[in-house]
């Protein structure tokens, strides 16, 4: 029988119904039931089924690179906090945590740091995607309290999507505003970002602004739309404090819209048809996401969002409304519970004393924390300068995601005790831990998550616990225990946290409202909060804030803190590919999501690749004074001339040098502590190369020896490989024979030294195991399954028979379907993408893959053209 649980990647929160079999597959399909996706599931949620299996997990608790038992982990964690803490004090030790844990993990690790240690010294990595939304909220509302629901995107006449590639990020939410947009063809789609990306392919509107001014833009349009008189002034007198002044900053800004155009780098008549809309629609939802929070004024920039709703009365009704979507599965629960440094919890402010004093109470702190904490940025600052004896990391990667994080790494590595709760052996961050604890996956545990619209859903067990993993709350409690806080941390599972969480929500009367009564936590249905009121937040007109008036914060843009210069010419954008998350220790494990992008590459305007000598295909060095990165070059003209796109998603377990936050500046928001991850200039080299080439294998193997550059991704059956090799490097044949070692092995061999080519095939038992091509020009997919179910034979490998039959770069990775099926489908006929969708498939399933479609159609017409 299926469970019924939560998909464990976005801020969406697809309900997912998973059932494993008797041969032990996992089967996921969409909950048809589930208010955010009705049955929906995005291509890296289809894809689940492949990602629980047990290959690289951690199994075992670990001291010192040894395995050991539970009994003697958790003592050396207790005894080194503790330690730590009576000699430096509750300041000296730390917790990042993580988007990834849920509702009850994270409640109980603030609650043990804040509550019982007494620092605020615990942060998340949703410090790095949501922090500048959520001290905009506050800012404005007196809470971190999102005012929208996904219907309202569906509801609306204009939707304006600002730093938001919704299409691959949030693919879910794309479909059913696409869905939307067929039904209501009146309905105007506007996106705001620098990259054509695939979302703005199918825009009424594309603004590629340049890249950090969205705040000039958002405060010219609130200047415009009080010159042309649209205002809601019943609304502003009524219920918005700090009107007047926010406008009067506007105006100084933004003089007129041919000023915001200059400054913002678009047409004025973008610029003014945008402006014509914002005043002819009053069911309007502006969404925004990471290409604004990431900003060190990202703060301002949503503040800039919510005054434009606040002058028009646009919030608080269907249709309309700022919102700030989540990015991580249960980003809005952690903070729920302050998982954030600088708030407690139930959505408390350090700063409000009655409420601080009802925490404090409520958990019988013995020593609550009195002010915020340190933010993910300054935390690991403390780290390299040894002000952090003892650092907790769970269910998160900062030596790789973190800005500076080659600093990052190295000031990890010199801290005394770091202890780390992963459910993966080898991260770029276990890699440098003390002591490693075993965690519970998706999957395993139970508790509750909540996305993007308030909306709280149970994630359920359906496999059972691997080896001697646990999950997060108890390994926190028993470390509590260990403290001597066991009397306070009696859980005895999920259901007896959450109702404690709900009962301080009660006690505090804020906006987080679970209900008066108990929850029924086994068969909790998805419920957005407020549970008793069951009223959209601000239908009344009424905030948090003390006079329970909304605040219009005056905006004065700034530019970003880093400029480009003659050493570093261009601009680099970072984010996220369609069907990766994070840094790949769960999509990595699903063959079927990495084929894609089976490379990190690096996007150039063909005038900016022209300059630096770069072709398609080449590797490329990214450079900054923090870091470097090698990477893939794509030309494309999606990317605006002087900006170029990286991904965040490599780190080094996949590539030697695809950690593209290395090069990042660890500048931050001044009020939110977000880093600016979307305005770093860079200088690009194109990498000479002697030889380059792959290799596909049944086993997880290293680059050839002195490889200038390697990436490695999973594929079916096995693992390929990318590498280059410097000019001068051993013979092919060697490098080869260095890969497999074995007395039963046999290598069949073609070599033409006249053409540099290479190919090697190793055999063991009569079976391939290795097959190697260098400075080969050969499709990748067909050898991607070579070593699957439906195998190919060691001589057919080496001669490459199958390379002709091959589909191409993939396109559609819910059923497969490659850019070659998509050419001969446009060939023989369809011209649009469902009719694409009758032939293949493609497109009918997440539909993430649709603007890609649109775009091959395009291709296709021009060509004939």
């Amino acid at each position: 029988m299926a469970v019924r649980t939560t998909c464990p990647y976005c801020g969406v929160g697809c309900g997912v119904l998973a059932s494993r079999k008797a041969d032990g597959l996992v089967v996921v399909r969409g909950d048809p039931d589930h208010p955010a996706n009705y049955g929906r599931l995005c291509s890296k949620g289809t894809a689940l089924g492949e990602t629980t299996g047990l290959e690289d997990r951690l199994l075992t608790p670990m001291v010192d690179g040894v395995a050991t038992g539970w009994e003697a982990a958790l003592d050396r964690v207790a005894h080194g906090f503790a330690a730590a803490i009576d000699r430096h004090g509750p300041e000296s030790v730390a917790f990042y945590v993580s988007g990834q844990l849920l509702t009850e993990d994270y409640y109980v690790a603030n609650k043990l740091m804040k509550g019982f240690i007494g620092a605020a010294n615990i942060d998340t990595n949703s410090r790095l995607c949501m922090a500048s939304a959520v001290a905009a909220h506050k800012r404005a509302f007196g809470t971190d309290t999102v005012p929208c629901e996904y219907t309202d995107l569906e509801a609306a006449d204009l939707v304006v999507l600002a730093g938001s590639n919704l299409a691959w990020c949030h693919p879910v939410i794309w479909q059913r505003l696409e869905a939307a947009r067929r039904r209501r063809p009146e309905m105007r789609l506007v996106v705001i970002d620098p990259r054509r990306t695939a979302t703005a392919e199918l825009a009424d509107l594309h603004l590629s602004i340049a890249p950090g001014m969205d705040g000039v833009l958002f405060a010219g349009l609130l200047a415009e739309l009080d010159r042309r008189d649209v205002r809601d002034d019943a609304f502003v007198e009524g219920h918005v404090d700090d009107m007047a002044a926010a406008l009067e900053a506007a105006h100084r800004v933004a003089p007129d819209l041919a000023a915001v155009a200059r400054r913002c780098g678009l047409k004025r008549a973008d610029v003014v048809t945008l402006a014509d809309w914002y005043a002819r629609h009053d069911r309007t939802v502006t969404l925004w996401s990471q290409g604004l929070n990431q900003s060190t004024s990202g703060t301002d920039k949503g503040n800039a969002i919510i005054n434009l709703h606040l002058l028009t009365g646009r919030i608080g009704r269907p249709g309309m409304g700022p919102f700030s979507i989540t990015g991580q599965p249960n980003a809005m629960g952690g903070r729920e519970v302050g998982g954030l440094a600088t708030q407690l919890a139930a959505h408390v402010d350090f700063g409000d004393s009655a409420r601080t004093e009802i925490v404090r109470r409520f958990w019988r702190a013995p020593r609550l924390a009195t002010m915020p904490g340190l933010k993910a940025v300054d935390l690991f600052d403390a780290v390299d300068k040894g002000q952090i004896k003892a650092l907790w990391i769970m269910a998160t990667n900062p030596a790789a995601s973190l800005p500076a994080a080659d600093r990052v790494r190295a000031a990890i590595r010199k801290c005394p005790l770091v202890v780390v709760s992963d459910t993966e052996r080898r991260t770029d961050t276990t890699d440098l831990a003390h002591v490693l604890l075993p965690a519970a996956a998706w999957g395993e545990k139970d508790g509750t998550v909540t996305n993007s619209e308030r909306t709280i859903s149970r994630q359920r067990a359906f496999l059972s616990v691997p080896g001697a993993a646990r999950p997060d709350w108890w390994i926190i409690k028993e470390v509590a225990h260990r403290l001597g806080h066991g009397a306070d941390f009696a859980f005895n599972g999920p259901a007896e946290i959450f109702a404690e969480h709900a009962a301080l929500a009660r006690a505090v009367v804020r906006d987080l409202d679970f209900g008066a009564g108990d929850l029924d936590y086994d068969g909790l249905e998805p419920t957005a909060w407020p549970f008793e009121a069951k009223a959209r937040p601000f239908a009344d007109g009424r905030f948090f804030t003390p006079n329970e008036r909304a605040r219009a914060v005056p905006v004065v843009p700034r530019q970003p803190m880093q400029v480009t210069s003659l050493e570093l010419p261009l601009v680099m954008l970072t984010g996220r590919y369609r069907d990766a998350w994070h840094t790949q220790t769960r999509t990595g494990r699903a063959p079927s999501l990495t084929g894609h992008r089976p490379e990190a590459r690096l996007e150039l305007h063909p005038s900016d690749a022209e300059r630096a000598g770069v072709g398609t295909g080449d590797l490329v060095r990214a450079i900054t004074p923090w870091g470097e990165a090698t990477l893939r070059a794509e030309i494309t003209e999606s990317i605006a001339r002087g900006t170029c796109f990286a991904p965040m998603h490599w780190t080094a377990q996949q590539s030697s040098a695809g950690r593209i936050d290395a090069l990042v500046a660890p500048n931050v928001d001044p009020i939110s502590g977000q880093p600016e991850s979307k305005a770093q200039p860079v200088a690009v080299a194109r990498v000479v190369t002697g030889a380059e080439g792959f290799f596909v294998s049944t086993e997880r193997r290293e680059a050839p020896a002195g490889a200038l550059y390697w990436s490695r991704r999973r594929v079916v059956g096995g693992w390929l490989v990318e590498f280059a090799l410097p000019e001068g490097a051993s013979e092919p044949a060697a490098l080869a024979r260095a890969l497999v070692v074995g007395g039963d092995i046999e290598w069949l061999e073609y070599s033409d030294p006249i053409q540099r080519r290479f190919r090697a095939v190793a055999r063991q038992s009569g079976a391939p195991v290795l097959a190697l091509f260098v400075n080969e020009a050969l499709p990748r997919d067909w050898l991607a399954g070579a070593f699957g179910t439906n195998g190919i034979g060691a001589r057919e490998l080496l001669a490459a028979v199958a390379a002709d039959v091959g589909d191409g770069p993939l396109v559609c990775a819910c059923f497969g379907v490659g850019e070659g099926r998509v050419r001969t489908a446009v060939t023989g006929g369809a011209r649009s993408v469902d009719a694409l969708g009758a032939v293949l498939k493609a497109g009918t399933n997440c539909g993430s893959c649709r603007p890609e479609l649109q775009a091959l159609l395009r291709h296709h017409v021009e060509d004939a053209a």
